[in-house]
């Protein structure tokens, strides 16, 4: 039973994270569809409000999968350097992956909130192009989906 939940789970956190990533490129198609004048890196440009409908959408999925994911997994506290080279290998490889997941979850949540915020003034605006940080922020989806599901698989065959 544990290992059809534990199926059901990864699954569940893989769709959630490709589902964001899907949101995120739609997020980016839209924000190009609207008015833009670009030179270099400065550019003017109407605000789209389904890029950041779609935006917030992604970044909120992106969010619950990585709740989902650490919590189900359970803790895998190494303290010091001396445990961690101590600790079995799927401890390690849990840890580093835990380590990732957060490292992409800032990267991703980061790229994905610029990208939608650009996106939320009720007027034009001028200034630093805000190009591409949400097909950045959805390729950092697919690539949390892969590491949280290493994670919790890691990290549960350790705790066996």
């Amino acid at each position: 039973m544990a290992r059809v939940v534990g199926i059901f789970l990864c699954l569940l956190i893989i769709i959630m994270d490709v589902a964001a990533g899907i949101l995120a490129f739609q997020a980016e198609i839209a924000q190009n569809k609207v008015k833009h004048l670009r030179l270099w890196i400065f550019e003017c440009r109407e605000p789209s409000h389904q890029a950041f409908m779609l935006g917030l959408g992604a970044a909120v999925l992106l969010g619950l999968a990585h709740a989902i994911a650490n919590l189900l997994g359970g803790c895998s506290c190494i303290c010091s350097q001396q445990e961690f080279e101590k600790a079995a290998p799927s401890r390690q490889l849990s840890v580093a992956c835990l380590i990732l997941t957060w490292v992409l979850l800032a990267v991703g949540l980061s790229m994905l909130v610029i990208g939608a915020l650009s996106n939320n003034r009720s007027d034009g605006s001028c200034g630093l192009s805000h190009h591409h940080f949400l097909s950045i922020g959805g390729i950092s989806c697919f690539v949390h989906g892969l590491f949280c599901v290493a994670y919790y698989v890691s990290a549960t065959s350790s705790m066996d």
